[in-house]
């Protein structure tokens, strides 16, 4: 009897120890970040990730240079989340890709804008002046969106402003030569063309002033998100992620950090 209580008592110790095992190993404590260089990744490293660490994380960061990666790379399972896009962008992927992929929580975003190339003002365009702008659709649209509010090409009202193409000009105003590019090289392109609608994370990671805009969008529609697996996204790491993004903690430090970018409504 007294073997058999030992047995018993040593075949409980060893469940316990497996079922506590396999109750920790589904406690996720290692977080893998995307995020596009710059002002997304800064986020990263130098708020999220000492906030999740304290609470016994463990976070890498993957830098990516495009807007498709990080969301292919979020789906294959080798990210766990990302941030580098608004929510038009995702919605649109999505429906391309048929990707299970939610968003989480918004962050401070600089807002898309024209820069000077070699037409230092806006008065200086002429007749026939290049433009270079994002190449996908998403951040193409908002690029038509100031050419179309500075006058320079026409477009009809009951066009969604969210899918606006070249297409959609009904009129070119000042013949306008419209050169897209990926987001990333428009900071390098700039002085090769009269005018630039460059996206704020790369004029920042660029070494560009946000303030040297010539023009910014008005559109709040656009702050970028962190964004998870839709399986995950009510999983307690996504919690703590929301949490960080959250805190005073981080508040504080984008208000000193972020000056000209467009911030949470919430906040």
């Amino acid at each position: 009897m007294k073997s058999i209580l030992t047995l018993a008592a040593i075949t409980l110790a060893f469940l316990i120890g497996l079922f506590t095992t396999v109750a920790l190993a589904a406690e996720k404590k290692e977080v893998v970040f995307g995020a596009t260089v710059g002002d997304f990744s800064d986020i990263i490293t130098e708020s999220v990730k000492p906030q999740l660490e304290a609470k016994g994380y463990t976070v890498k960061l993957i830098q990516f240079t495009d807007y498709v990666q990080p969301n292919i790379a979020l789906a294959e399972k080798r990210l766990d989340a990302n941030l580098f896009q608004h929510k038009p962008y995702l919605d649109q992927f999505i429906a391309q890709k048929g990707l299970k992929l939610s968003p989480l929580v918004t962050v401070p975003t600089a807002p898309l804008g024209l820069y000077a190339g070699k037409k230092k003002t806006i008065e200086e365009v002429e007749q026939g002046s290049t433009v270079a702008v994002p190449n996908d659709p998403s951040n193409l649209a908002r690029a038509l969106l100031i050419l179309k509010d500075l006058g320079w090409i026409e477009i009809p009202e009951d066009v969604d402003a969210l899918t606006v193409s070249p297409k959609d000009i009904t009129k070119n105003v000042k013949a306008i030569k419209i050169v897209q590019l990926e987001a990333a090289q428009l900071p390098r392109a700039v002085q090769d063309v009269d005018y630039a609608v460059i996206n704020g994370n790369y004029v920042v990671s660029s070494g560009l002033k946000l303030t040297d805009a010539l023009v910014r969008e008005k559109s709040r529609a656009y702050l970028n998100w962190v964004v998870v697996r839709s399986e995950d996204k009510d999983g307690q790491f996504a919690k703590d992620v929301t949490a960080a993004l959250q805190s005073p903690e981080f508040k504080a430090y984008a208000s000193k950090k972020f000056a000209g970018y467009k911030f949470p409504e919430a906040w």
